[in-house]
């Protein structure tokens, strides 16, 4: 079963399109560090997230001194951020993000890394949400001020998901 490490947009987007139940329908299990859940999720509903199936994984000492350093050598992510991208990198996890930045530095750490719309795929094709929940959280989630996705990718998406409506 393959581990997905989520930083915090993603589960935010999720719960936005009122997706989040549905992703953990998946066949993968979903886990964040330990520093993460305590100052942004904990009180977000995380007592839930736990209920769903997020598992909360701490980072040895080493892992912490590598969180540091990425921190250090991208002060623009948060240390909760960094923590994340060292639990992908160290245990060989796939991470969950939305941040750009983030994104760019697993990348070059050789951490396979997908965002929220990569996750709508995989509700799609394992067929764990209908496709009129998919089109309407994808729908709820764009229409967000802060919605950072791609615009083209939601359209294309959007019109999939119309096309197997009719």
């Amino acid at each position: 079963m393959q581990v997905l490490v989520s930083d915090t947009s993603v589960l935010v987007d999720l719960e936005r399109g009122s997706l989040l139940e549905a992703s953990f329908r998946l066949p993968h299990r979903f886990a964040v560090p330990d520093l993460l859940y305590e100052r942004e999720l904990k009180d977000w509903g995380g007592s839930e997230l736990i209920r769903l199936g997020l598992s909360v994984e701490g980072l040895d000492g080493n892992g912490v001194k590598r969180a540091i350093a990425y921190r250090r050598r991208e002060p623009a992510l948060s240390l909760a951020d960094c923590f994340a991208l060292t639990l992908a990198k160290t245990r060989a996890w796939v991470l969950l993000s939305g941040d750009r930045t983030l994104r760019q530095l697993a990348a070059e750490e050789t951490v396979e890394c997908h965002g929220v719309l990569w996750l709508l795929d995989q509700m799609y094709n394992a067929s764990v949400v209908s496709i009129p929940q998919l089109h309407a959280g994808l729908t709820a989630i764009s229409k967000h001020p802060r919605c950072r996705l791609p615009k083209a990718e939601i359209r294309r998406r959007l019109a999939q998901y119309a096309d197997r409506l009719r």
